[in-house]
C-alpha cells in the first residue's frame, strides 16, 4: 500500500507511557491530572491513551473536541477550558466541569442547568499575573458570594493559568497565593474546594524542587504528556518519550540551485521582503507541504537538513550534506505549535503506530 502523505504518525504506546510516568510522579504528591487534549483536536484515541495512562479528566477548550470524544466512546469527567457565554446551553449539555470567569456567563450555565435540571460544576479561575484569564485576587471573594446565589451551580474548585500568554513563571510564591486563596473562600464561605488547579505543563519545574505542594492538587497537562518535555525552558522530563509524534513529507523537487536569488527582490507571497545569504551552489529540496498544513517555525529536521524558507504549499530545504531523491520521505520532530497545526490540517493525515 502506498504511503500517505504528508502524515503525522502516532505512537499511541508512547503517549500511555508519558501519562503513566506523570501520573505517578505527580501522584506522589497528592496531584491529579487533567489530560488536554485540544493539541489533538480531541483525537479520542489519544484520549484513550491518557485515561489508560492514569489521567483523571480530559480537558478541551473546544466544546465540537469534547462532542467528539464523547460520541467515540470516551468514558469520562470533561473539563471545558474555556467557556463562552453564547454556548451555556451546549456546556451544560455536554460537559461535567467548566473554567469560569465572568459573573454574565456562569449566571447563564445556571439557567440552562435549571432548564436541563442538571448541576453543573465550576471551576474559578483567578488571575495571578500571566494576564490571559482570571479573577482578580480583590474580587474572588464577591464573585464567589454571588455565584454561591445561583442555583444548579457548583464550585468545586479554583485554579489559575500561568506561562501561557505573558510567560509568568509557576513558582513557590504563586502556588502559595492560589493556596491561600482556596484557604480563605473555604473559611469565608464554609464550603469545601475540592480542586485546587495549581497550573499547567509549566509547573514541573515547581513541583520538583517544592518541598511542599501546598493545597495544590491539580494540574492540567497537554504538552508534558504529548511530547514530553516542560514548558518554562523546553527542556525534556526525565524517563518520558519526546518523539511520539513525527510529521512525514514526500520530496517533490531535488536540485542543485544558486543560493542566492537572481532579480530584482521585491514582497514574497507573505508581504515580506526576504534577505538571503550566498553560500554558492547548493542542493535545494522542496517538500509537499507549506503554511496552509503547518507552523514551519515549529519543526525540526535532522542535523544533514535545514529549513530555508517556505510557502503557502512547499517547504525549502538545503539538504547539501544529504542526497534526497524525488519521492523519498522526509521525518520532522515537532513543537507544541506544530503538532497544533498538524492536527488540524485536514491535509495531514494521522497514522496510529504502537495501538495495542
Amino acid at each position: 500500500m502506498k504511503a500517505l502523505m504528508p502524515r503525522i504518525e502516532i505512537a499511541l504506546s508512547q503517549i500511555r507511557h508519558n501519562a503513566r510516568i506523570l501520573s505517578e510522579l505527580y501522584g506522589q504528591k497528592g496531584i491529579s491530572l487533567m489530560g488536554v487534549s485540544k493539541a489533538t483536536l480531541g483525537e479520542p484515541s489519544i484520549a484513550k491513551a491518557m485515561i489508560q495512562g492514569g489521567v483523571k479528566f480530559i480537558a478541551d477548550s473546544r466544546l465540537e473536541n469534547i462532542q467528539k470524544m464523547k460520541n467515540a466512546g470516551i468514558l469520562t469527567q470533561f473539563i471545558l477550558l474555556r467557556t463562552a457565554f453564547s454556548q451555556a446551553e451546549s456546556v451544560i449539555t455536554n460537559v461535567d466541569i467548566s473554567l469560569n470567569t465572568e459573573l454574565e456567563t456562569v449566571t447563564e450555565l445556571s439557567h440552562y442547568a435549571n432548564v436541563q435540571n442538571k448541576l453543573h460544576q465550576i471551576i474559578i479561575m483567578v488571575e495571578l499575573g500571566d494576564l490571559r484569564e482570571g479573577i482578580l485576587p480583590c474580587d474572588l471573594s464577591q464573585f464567589v458570594k454571588k455565584t454561591l446565589d445561583l442555583s444548579n451551580i457548583k464550585i468545586i474548585g479554583i485554579g489559575c493559568n500561568l506561562a501561557c500568554y505573558g510567560g509568568i513563571k509557576p513558582d513557590n510564591q504563586k502556588m502559595s497565593e492560589l493556596s491561600q486563596l482556596a484557604n480563605g473562600i473555604e473559611k469565608e464561605f464554609q464550603i469545601n474546594l475540592e480542586i485546587i488547579s495549581g497550573g499547567n505543563s509549566a509547573n514541573y519545574e515547581w513541583y520538583e524542587s517544592a518541598q511542599q505542594v501546598g493545597r495544590i492538587n491539580n494540574l492540567r497537562l497537554g504538552e508534558s504528556i504529548l511530547l514530553g518535555c516542560e514548558t518554562v525552558n523546553r527542556k525534556a522530563i526525565p524517563g518520558l518519550y519526546t518523539s511520539a509524534f513525527k510529521l512525514i513529507a514526500e520530496v517533490i523537487e531535488s536540485k542543485e540551485k544558486p543560493s542566492l536569488p537572481f532579480g530584482e527582490i521585491c514582497q514574497n507571497a507573505f508581504g515580506n521582503v526576504p534577505t538571503f545569504l550566498d553560500r554558492g551552489i547548493r542542493r535545494r529540496v522542496i517538500i509537499a507541504l507549506g503554511r496552509q498544513d503547518i507552523l514551519v517555525s515549529g519543526l525540526k529536521p535532522n542535523k544533514d537538513l535545514e529549513i530555508l524558507g517556505s510557502s503557502s504549499d512547499h517547504v525549502v530545504l538545503d539538504s547539501n550534506n544529504y542526497d534526497l531523491k524525488v519521492g523519498s520521505e522526509v521525518k520532522f520532530n515537532l513543537d507544541y505549535g506544530a503538532l497544533l497545526s498538524a492536527m488540524t490540517s485536514p491535509f495531514i493525515k494521522k497514522q496510529f503506530i504502537g495501538c495495542s
